[in-house]
């Protein structure tokens, strides 16, 4: 195409300069210019897009043109006869002036089957309606649809699994992770405290402290806190642990007798133990670095009565402001003045508790 364009305008060139014909005006030259720009277009784009008003020009046009000269167009003429088409129709299609005005839904229904559909991501249309008519609220699978078309909330294969944390938060009950925290005492000797944590309630447990970590001593640890955990040892299938060496095979036997699978962390991964690596941040930044240590025996006191403020008394984060073990019997709360509020005192005042005054 390109080379017979140009073989035209030489020609058409050499016959003007003889007196064979008129030379090429600017208009010819124009035509040929636009010609081969569309050769190169057609060339790169495979398809192009088309808005409502470039589809009316090139269908009107069309019209103008003969059959026989359509392949200037980009698209085909079967493209092009199906727009006209739809020109036609929409010419032709008047509103219906006898259709009954929308009926606007109870806002508390919509705001009920939203709620449905977030909380319960595989409930389908129908099963939303039959859980909405349990409620005593009549709605049809149509008026569900488009509640949720509307709140950008798709079908139940296609709105979504759970979130990342509700996943996690799923898989943590039932698993364990223990870890090895150090502190330096006043004399510079360094204990090493072996600690458990619950992953899905936050509750830590002291496994024990010493200045000599070897792997019976490890191993007799691990007996005694399946022994303090007595009938609840069977919740737990999976204990997290690093690869440090104090952990021996005989310490994983222990928990795998109980039921509970051993499993360990990448090699220098600490973040695979996420969980245990934030709670020695916490009691560090908490506790640990505001008191001097003199010797084991007030390290056990400390860390005593941390865990029971830790566990009892301090909501956390990870588990929506709860406590991991509240206490058996709280004191209801209430609206009564400030005054009804006492301070208790952890650890010499370091940390402060508050309770209502029974």
């Amino acid at each position: 195409m390109v080379v017979r364009t140009l073989a035209f305008m030489v020609v058409r060139r050499v016959l003007g300069l003889v007196g064979l014909g008129p030379l090429p005006d600017a208009k010819d030259v124009e035509i040929a210019v636009l010609r081969h720009q569309l050769i190169v277009l057609r060339r790169q784009v495979a398809r192009p897009r088309y808005g409502p008003s470039d589809r009316l020009v090139l269908a009107t046009l069309s019209r103008l043109l003969p059959r026989a000269r359509w392949p200037i167009f980009l698209v085909t003429p079967s493209t092009l006869l199906r727009w006209h088409r739809e020109l036609v129709r929409r010419r032709w299609t008047y509103p219906h002036t006898g259709r009954r005005p929308a009926r606007t839904l109870n806002p508390e229904v919509v705001e009920l089957v939203v709620r449905l559909a977030r909380e319960n991501p595989r409930w389908g249309y129908l099963r939303i309606v039959g859980e909405c008519r349990k409620l005593g609220i009549r709605v049809s699978a149509t008026s569900v649809r488009t509640i949720l078309r509307r709140h950008r909330l798709g079908p139940a294969p296609r709105r979504g699994g759970p979130s990342w944390a509700q996943f996690l938060h799923t898989q943590a009950a039932g698993m364990l992770a223990c870890d090895f925290l150090t502190v330096e005492t006043v004399g510079l000797t360094r204990l090493y405290i072996l600690f458990v944590i619950e992953l899905d309630h936050r509750r830590v447990h002291l496994a024990g402290i010493t200045a000599h970590p070897t792997g019976a001593w490890v191993t007799q640890a691990g007996r005694n806190l399946l022994m303090d955990l007595a009938e609840h040892a069977h919740r737990f299938r999976f204990l997290i642990r690093d690869r440090d060496a104090k952990f021996t095979t005989a310490f994983d036997a222990v928990f795998a007798a109980a039921g509970t699978e051993v499993i360990k962390i990448p090699p220098r991964s600490p973040k695979a133990n996420a969980y245990a690596e934030r709670w020695v941040r916490t009691v560090r930044t908490e506790c640990l670095d505001w008191l001097l240590i003199w010797n084991h025996r007030q390290l056990h006191r400390v860390l005593t009565a941390y865990l029971q403020h830790y566990n009892t008394g301090r909501p956390h984060r990870g588990i929506n402001l709860d406590v991991p073990a509240p206490a058996p019997s709280p004191i209801a709360a209430g609206h009564g003045p400030a005054g009804h509020i006492e301070r208790l005192d952890v650890l010499g005042g370091l940390i402060h508790e508050y309770r209502r005054a029974a």
